[in-house]
């Protein structure tokens, strides 16, 4: 037990400082950007598609933040601006797969997945949603009724209070995700020298082999799906580096994760928002699966033409 602690400990500690060196720079960058003329430009850059998604211009304003920060505050902005039911619920269903682009792209990059395939997951997915959602739903025209949430604090002013500011909103990030990870860690080491996550996997084997992975990708879906891209990604990180997954399997598994990832997280907190949480669930859930198994099948095909090919030459 005492390895295991170790050794466990170990992983954590060299997890977080590799996703540190990640999330620190972006939130302090981004951070300051928010007091800069920089978001405003964006956020007036993307007003005018605003109408095709069925929003109001206003709605730019907590998708650029979510894309940026984080769905809390993007949660934030919506609490300053009246919107439909709609409008909030499309927002919702869009940040669910595309936010915090920033820090859940460079984890995405650390483990081995390329940068076209997650902004085009994940951006495609954000529009596709918005776009179909808008068509097909007539009704939510009632303004949001927002519950018992703060509302955003006064912003700061003068560059040492922002640099001030910005640093505490960085390291603060780095915190939780040590008190996250450095106990996970240490808990799938435990797992992992009492053979506990090979019957974990052999559970999972089902879900993995209907969405064309193989079954050590098991512990790399459990993570994302439970606590994240940006938490789960020590776990992540080590199930590649140790469990021999292919990059074709780390692949589906964040084309999965991007569509549905921190599920139980990312969905309870639109709840105070007054929008119908279920449909969000059901949304990310079967998109996420539709999608994965979709890219699997055509890349199984490929292979096989390819193996074709190849004994065709010979």
């Amino acid at each position: 037990m005492v390895s295991s602690l170790k050794k466990g400990l170990m992983a954590g500690l060299q997890t977080t400082w590799a996703l540190g060196k990640v999330i620190f720079p972006v939130t302090l960058i981004v951070s300051i950007l928010q007091y800069t003329p920089v978001l405003p430009w964006v956020i007036e850059v993307i007003t005018p598609m605003m109408a095709l998604l069925g929003l109001s211009g206003d709605a730019a304003i907590p998708l650029v933040i979510g894309n940026f920060l984080n769905l809390y505050a993007a949660i934030g902005a919506i609490l300053t601006l009246d919107l439909t039911i709609k409008e909030v619920f499309i927002i919702a269903v869009m940040l669910s797969f595309s936010h915090n682009m920033l820090v859940e792209t460079g984890v995405a990059l650390k483990v081995g997945v390329r940068l076209w395939v997650v902004l085009l997951v994940r951006l495609g997915l954000a529009l596709t949603s918005a776009v179909v959602i808008n068509l097909l739903w007539n009704g939510g025209s009632e303004i949001a009724q927002y519950g018992m949430i703060p509302a955003q604090t006064e912003a700061v002013s003068g560059l040492g209070p922002i640099l001030i500011e910005s640093v505490i909103k960085a390291g603060i990030g780095i915190f939780q995700l040590a008190i996250i990870v450095i106990p996970l860690m240490v808990g799938v080491q435990i797992l992992k020298d009492k053979q506990w996550l090979a019957v974990f996997s052999r559970w999972m084997a089902p879900v993995t082999r209907a969405l064309g992975m193989k079954e050590n990708t098991s512990t790399t879906l459990a993570a994302g799906l439970l606590i994240g891209l940006a938490y789960g990604a020590g776990v992540m990180i080590q199930a590649v580096q140790e469990d021999g997954v292919s990059k074709k399997d780390v692949t589906l598994a964040f084309i999965f994760l991007v569509a549905c990832h921190a599920v139980i997280e990312d969905t309870l907190i639109f709840v105070p928002l007054g929008i119908p949480v279920l449909p969000l669930l059901l949304i990310r859930l079967g998109v996420a699966v539709l999608l994965t198994m979709t890219v699997a099948f055509i890349w199984k095909r490929a292979e096989y033409a390819k193996r074709k090919e190849a004994v065709y030459e010979q």
